[in-house]
C-alpha cells in the first residue's frame, strides 16, 4: 500500500475515534435552582384606649381597642375578645385593661389605665377611750342655781357650753343629769324642783348638740347634800345639776 493512502486511513481511524470519545461523555446536568424563601407572617400589632380616662364611682367609660394580624386576642380579666371593638367598662376602682393580641407572626400587647376617683374615706372615729368618773369630772363641771329657781344662770351658760364641747369630743359616753337643792323645804317640793334643774341642763345640752338619747335626768330633792352648813355659802353648794357617767 502505497503511503498517501495509509495516511489518509490514519487519519480516518483518528477521526473515527474522536466521535466515539464525543459519544461516550455525558452532558453535565446543571443543578435545580434554590427554592423560593418561605413566605414570613407579618408580627400583630394591638392597640387599646378607655374614655374617659377618669370616672367618679358609678359612672362608666367606654373601652376600644384594635388588633391586626391576630389569631387569638384576649384582655385580662374579660377573657377572648374580637379583634376589634368597644365594650362599656364601670369598675368600682381603678383598673388596668392589658389587651394581649398573638398569631403566626408573634405576639404584641397594650394596655390602658381607667382611674375611679373614689372620694376619701371619712376619718374612723377614735376608739372609745377608758373614760373614768375621776377624769370625767375634771372636764364636765356641775352648774349652780338661785333660790327656789331652775333658769340657767349667765355664769352656768357658759360651764354648760364647756361640758358640751367635751362631750362632743367623746360621742361613746352617755351621762346622767342630777338635780339637788338645799335643805329648805318639802321632800316633795325639792324633788320636783330638782328635776326642773336637771331639765334645765339638759336642755341646754340638747341646744349644743348633744344627743338627747344620750342623757339620763334624775332628781336627789334634798337627800343628798354636799355641804351641811345651814348657811348661805352652803346651801349654794347644794343647788345644782350634777353631771356623772350613766354605767
Amino acid at each position: 500500500m502505497d503511503t498517501p493512502h495509509r495516511n489518509r486511513l490514519v487519519s480516518l481511524a483518528a477521526f473515527a475515534s474522536l466521535l466515539i470519545a464525543a459519544g461516550c461523555h455525558k452532558k453535565e446536568t446543571a443543578p435545580p435552582p434554590p427554592p423560593p424563601p418561605a413566605a414570613t407572617s407579618p408580627e400583630p400589632t394591638a392597640s387599646i384606649t378607655v374614655t374617659p380616662d377618669t370616672i367618679q364611682p358609678g359612672g362608666s367609660a367606654v373601652l376600644a381597642w384594635r388588633t391586626t394580624d391576630a389569631t387569638d386576642v384576649s384582655i385580662e380579666g374579660m377573657g377572648p375578645v374580637k379583634p376589634y371593638g368597644t365594650q362599656n367598662v364601670s369598675p368600682t376602682e381603678s383598673a388596668t385593661y392589658h389587651l394581649i393580641a398573638r398569631g403566626p407572626g408573634g405576639s404584641a400587647d397594650a394596655t390602658a389605665r381607667l382611674t375611679v376617683n373614689v372620694p376619701p374615706q371619712a376619718p374612723q372615729a377614735a376608739a372609745a377611750q377608758t373614760i373614768t368618773e375621776d377624769v370625767f369630772e375634771q372636764n364636765v363641771k356641775p352648774v349652780f342655781f338661785d333660790y327656789d329657781a331652775y333658769d340657767i344662770r349667765t355664769d352656768a351658760q357658759t360651764t354648760l357650753g364647756q361640758d358640751a364641747a367635751y362631750l362632743t369630743q367623746h360621742p361613746e359616753l352617755k351621762i346622767v343629769i342630777g338635780g339637788y337643792c338645799d335643805e329648805r323645804g318639802s321632800v316633795e317640793y325639792n324633788l320636783a324642783l330638782g328635776e326642773n334643774r336637771a331639765n334645765s341642763a339638759k336642755q341646754s345640752l340638747v341646744s349644743d348638740g348633744i344627743g338627747a338619747d344620750r342623757i339620763r335626768v334624775v332628781s336627789y330633792g334634798k337627800e343628798k347634800q354636799f355641804c351641811s352648813e345651814h348657811d348661805e355659802a352652803c346651801w349654794q353648794q347644794n343647788r345644782r345639776a350634777g353631771f356623772s357617767l350613766d354605767k
